[in-house]
């Protein structure tokens, strides 16, 4: 955990930097919770922004709702079919990309959508509000706590699965 003096020193280097040097796709400025830092200015002075990663190549960081909204609702542009480009930074190769609902465009994933909705509306997930803070508790509180773990392996996949078996 950063001090709140640590915590000023790094916004303050984020504040200084060249825009072009920014980067979002570094893993550790989430780990430390700083990327914050970095889409905040991003937001103030560079909203759409183009950036190059070492890792993962050019790529596009969108940071306001006005922008992300526009990105999202024009798919003839912003694709996020995964044949495409899809949404993550890092490519796959042609034999390793599956269907998924997040990763498809109109009128594929209206159609996926149309069927869940119901479901998830708000009057459902009220009446599963117990069953869902049963299962999130019950694998937080499992959590290995002062040592590393596979956030996604322990948390987002094992809670997404419950769900979509609920």
């Amino acid at each position: 955990m950063h001090s709140a003096a640590s915590r000023q020193v790094e916004r303050d280097k984020v504040w200084s930097m060249p825009l072009a040097a920014i980067d979002v796709s570094k893993g550790y400025l989430f780990e430390q919770d700083l990327v914050g830092f970095y889409f905040e200015r991003l937001r103030e002075e560079d909203p759409v922004h183009h950036a190059v990663s070492k890792r993962f190549g050019p790529y596009w960081s969108v940071t306001k709702h006005k922008h992300i909204m526009a990105v999202d609702i024009d798919h003839a542009t912003y694709s996020s079919d995964a044949h495409l480009g899809g949404i993550a930074l890092a490519e796959r190769p042609a034999p390793e990309v599956f269907p998924s609902f997040i990763a498809m465009d109109p009128p594929k994933h209206d159609e996926q959508r149309k069927t869940v909705s119901p479901i998830v509306a708000p009057g459902n997930l009220s009446l599963l509000e117990p069953t869902i803070r049963e299962r999130a508790a019950r694998i937080l509180d499992s959590l290995p706590v002062g040592e590393p773990f596979d956030w996604v392996e322990r948390v987002s996949i094992e809670l997404t699965t419950q769900m979509l078996a609920t």
